[in-house]
This record gives C-alpha cells, structure tokens and sequence, in this order.
C-alpha cells in the first residue's frame, strides 16, 4: 500500500525531492511506495513425513524495493530539462543514501533497480517514477551514536610499607560503555580500535545476560586502527588490509536487539593510555 507523504521531505543523495531550488523549480514528492511497508521474506518448508504439517526454515527479510514518484514545476524549459538531469544523476546505478524525514528521521543504502520513468507536462513541468531497490531492507536512524573508551586502568591499591591493620582501596576507571537500539529490529554496531593494542578483547554483553566476545589474535601497534563491522562480519587493518581469519567471534557476532542495549567493555594484555575503543550505531526499524 503506497504512503502518502504530504509534506515529509525527501532527499536523494545530494538532490531535496522536496523544495524549492536556487534555479527556481520546484520539487514535490507524491509517494515513496515501499518505504514505510515491510519489506518482504525468504522462507522454506519441508513436507514431514508421515505427519501432519511441514518443517519450517527461518525466515528473513528480502531486499526492499521502493518506488519514489513526484513532479517538477520549472520557470522555464531549460530549467526543467536541468533538474531532470540532476534526477538521472541521482537516481544513481551505484549505493545512494535515501533519506525521509519522518518523526525520527530514516535512512537506507539504495541503487537504481529499474526504469526511471519521464513525463514531460507542456514546456515547463514534468512528472517521474523511480525505482530503486535497499539491498539491506533495514531503515536506519539519521543519527550515528557514537562511544568511546580507553583500557581499563585501577588506581589504589597497596604501599609497601605497611602499617596494620590495613584498608585497600582500588577504583577500577574506562573500558565500557553502552549503545542502545531504539528500533524495532535489530542492529549491529561497528568497533574501531586505535592502537597500541596487545591482544584485545571485545565483550559485549545484553541486558538478558547473553555474553558476545570478539577477540583479535594479534597485536595492533601504535597509530594501527582495526575497523570490525559485525554486519559484514569483517575485520579490516588501516582501511586496506582484511584481518577477518584472526578475528574470533564467540559464540556469535553481537548485535543489538530492538528497544534493547548492549553493554561493551575490552581488554588487551598489557594497559597502554593511549588505546582506543569506539563504537557506533545506529537505531534500525524494519
């Protein structure tokens, strides 16, 4: 069923699908089918035998097609022709960022996946349909959370010397912090680590208690960075070099459930103050 935008703007990469521009066409977005839909699911069955029924595999979500259809108002023909390039351009055959604004603000990671269809209204106005396809059906907040932290480090502690009786006190400082998912499906985080870094250890952990781990077999040395993106389950060195066969992910990769959190903490073998953790995210609704 199509949804009836009004007003929502649109933007397509860099072109507002709804405005007014400074060569004086006006944009309007009638509808964007297939965006506040869901996306549709992949699933299999398997007759059981001798019994009633079928096995059922899981289910998942399909890649989302969406069709964007709107007008364009030009004070002259020139300038109509203009803002149709502008629209092939945009309507891109590579990843083009589609933004709605809706209450919370959405995204989604689209390319062309058919016809972008042209009507030419008289000398100064025309309409178009165009239709592209969201690889991952997810609709991501605009907004990237971000966190960081360094290692770990305890203050406090024992002074030789000692004088009895005795009171030790340690206070335990960085090493965690946590990204929520205020959507309705889940999503899955990016971990950057900043070397030096000896062997470290992500741990992430749910607020029913489930337990994620990804460890990282070797070292990073000062300046190395180590990007994890736990959706593509990839693990990349200094933006070039693909460390995914040392990266362990026990027992599985973490990702964030909807309305939920996650609670991140790391370690590495030896404390270095200059190690660094970030983790961002983003809210995803289905």
């Amino acid at each position: 069923m199509a949804t009836q935008l009004g007003l929502l703007p649109v933007t397509l990469g860099s072109l507002p699908l709804l405005s007014r521009d400074d060569a004086g066409v006006e944009w309007v977005v009638v509808d964007v089918k297939g965006w506040a839909s869901s996306a549709g699911v992949r699933s299999e069955t398997t007759a059981r035998e001798a019994d009633h029924g079928a096995w059922a595999s899981r289910v998942y979500f399909d890649a989302r097609p969406i069709t964007i259809t709107g007008s364009i108002s030009a004070p002259s023909t020139a300038a109509r022709d203009a803002a149709l390039d502008q629209l092939t351009v945009a309507v891109s055959l590579d990843d083009t960022l589609l933004v709605v604004g809706e209450t919370v603000p959405k995204q989604a990671l689209v390319r062309r996946s058919g016809e972008l269809l042209v009507e030419l209204v008289g000398p100064y106005e025309a309409t178009y349909s165009a239709i592209v396809t969201a690889a991952d059906p997810r609709r991501y907040a605009t907004v990237l959370q971000s966190q960081s932290t360094g290692l770990p480090s305890v203050t406090g502690g024992l002074t030789l010397p000692i004088t009895m009786p005795i009171t030790i006190s340690t206070t335990s400082t960085g090493g965690g912090f946590t990204l929520t998912n205020a959507g309705t499906i889940a999503t899955r985080p990016i971990f950057t680590l900043l070397g030096p870094a000896a062997l470290p250890v992500i741990t992430a952990t749910r607020p029913d208690g489930a337990i994620f781990q990804l460890a990282y077999s070797q070292s990073l040395g000062a300046g190395d960075t180590l990007v994890i993106d736990t959706a593509a389950h990839s693990a990349i060195l200094n933006g070039s070099v693909s460390r995914r066969p040392f990266i362990s992910a026990q027992p599985s990769w973490p990702e964030i459930l909807p309305g939920s959190s996650l609670s991140v903490r790391w370690t590495a073998s030896a404390y270095d103050p200059a190690a660094v953790l970030t983790g961002t995210c983003r809210s995803a609704w289905m």
